[in-house]
Order: C-alpha cells, then sequence, then structure tokens
C-alpha cells in the first residue's frame, strides 16, 4: 500500500519525525514573507506597519511576547479580510505568484532527508508557527502536500485575521500531542523556541542554527546531538560536505 506521491503509507506504530518549517526546509521566514507581501500591497496597511513597528517590534524579538508582536503584524496584513477562508484564498495566491522565488528558497538537502523518512515508512509531521496552508501549499511544489502539517490556527478578530493559537514553543508540543503526535522518535529544528520539541525527541537534530545559539544547543542537549548546517549561508551548524 502506498501513501501519497507514491511513498509508502505508514504503520500506526512507525517512528514518528516532526520537521520545524522555517530555517529547517524553507531558508527563511515563510510567514514574514507572506505577511510583508500583504502589508505592502496596500499603502494604508504598511503605513500602519511602520507606525507599529516600533511596539510590535520588541514584541517579536522576546520569546515570551513573540505572538503577541505576530498578531499584530497578521492583524495589519489582513484588515479587511472576513474570515479564515479569505485569508487562505490569499496564502494561495501569493505562492501561485512567486513560485520561482519559494522554490529558491527550499532546502534541497533538507528535502531529501525529509522524502528519506517517507521512504523509510516513517510518519512524518510538519509543526511550524507558519499557517498551515502556508506550508501546506509550498510543500506541494515538491510534492508532499499530504503530509500533516500542525501550524498556527487564526481566525477573525476587529476586522482582520489574528493569531488564535500560535504553534510555538510548548504550545507547539500540546497541539501536537492533542492530534496524537506524542512518542517523537526524531525532530528537526533549527531554533531554541523548539527546544520543547528537541528535548522531547529520542534523537534530535539541530539544523540551520543562529550562530550564537550553537553553544547553547550543546548546552542543554544530550552530548552527541547532531548541529548541522543545510544550506543556510547565514546560520551556523555543520556545513554539507
Amino acid at each position: 500500500m502506498e501513501g501519497g506521491a507514491g511513498y509508502p503509507a505508514p504503520a500506526a506504530d512507525a517512528p514518528l519525525v516532526v520537521f520545524d518549517f522555517d530555517h529547517t526546509l524553507y531558508d527563511g521566514d515563510s510567514g514574514s514573507h507572506l505577511f510583508a507581501w500583504l502589508i505592502k500591497r496596500n499603502p494604508l496597511r504598511l503605513l500602519m506597519a511602520l507606525l507599529l513597528t516600533p511596539l510590535l517590534g520588541p514584541l517579536v524579538a522576546m520569546l515570551p511576547t513573540r505572538r503577541y508582536g505576530i498578531s499584530g503584524y497578521v492583524w495589519i496584513a489582513s484588515f479587511g479580510m472576513r474570515g479564515a477562508q479569505e485569508f487562505n484564498r490569499w496564502i494561495d495566491r501569493y505562492v501561485v505568484t512567486h513560485e520561482a522565488s519559494i522554490r529558491a528558497r527550499l532546502l534541497p538537502h533538507a528535502l531529501e532527508v525529509f522524502a528519506g523518512h517517507r521512504r523509510a515508512g516513517d510518519r512524518v509531521v510538519v509543526a511550524t508557527g507558519a499557517p498551515p496552508e502556508l506550508a501546506r501549499a509550498i510543500l506541494a511544489f515538491v510534492a508532499h502536500e499530504d503530509v500533516p502539517v500542525v501550524g498556527t490556527l487564526v481566525g477573525p478578530k476587529l476586522g482582520a485575521i489574528t493569531a488564535k493559537r500560535h504553534c510555538h514553543n510548548v504550545e507547539k508540543m500540546r497541539m501536537l500531542a492533542e492530534l496524537g503526535y506524542a512518542d517523537i522518535a526524531v525532530a528537526y529544528s533549527d531554533s531554541t523556541a523548539d527546544l520543547p520539541l528537541l528535548k522531547a525527541a529520542r534523537s534530535p537534530v539541530v539544523v540551520n542554527p543562529k550562530p550564537k545559539r550553537v553553544a547553547l544547543f550543546h548546552e542543554v542537549l544530550p552530548a552527541g546531538t547532531p548541529i548541522l548546517n543545510w544550506g543556510c549561508h547565514d546560520r551556523g551548524g555543520q556545513p554539507l560536505d
């Protein structure tokens, strides 16, 4: 029996492998690229973003308040949208009209590792802070649209769309567990925000970390944890041969 794109359908007890998306499979922050495009399309949204960045920027920069800052930018980018369905249609439009640049940001080695787990029959899940529709649409370019994606849930608020549940840090773990993804064999991520995920995995793998975070990963993760660079030139980790 085969799964999507010719991959074998994983057994219920197959090893669970969780991939982060941004800076792991994709070189950059996919959500920021989407929201920047939405904001720049409208002069009023752009002005509002410029005026509020002194407030929202520091919130995004700090882990405890990041979700509030991101929600603010999402609200600005989606002002006038009536619901998640309309928001998802704009995501699909963005992905289709930016196919070339998005494809260029998908990391070939990361995708080969991703496909290797699927060929092995592992249960592969993407868990991302980005809207799930965005990750799904991008993965469709490389025939992985059937992979489950757990991402930030959005909904209408005050005339726009905001993050209702941010798939980030410990909340990412809660969202995975609620969907039955609890016993994690392997986890791949670039971010210290995903330390709960990496610590929960029997075999954590750090990919494309910020150079200044490498020492922290060495300190808090088990000895011998791979810390690799899969092609993000401005990131740390052991480079590909």
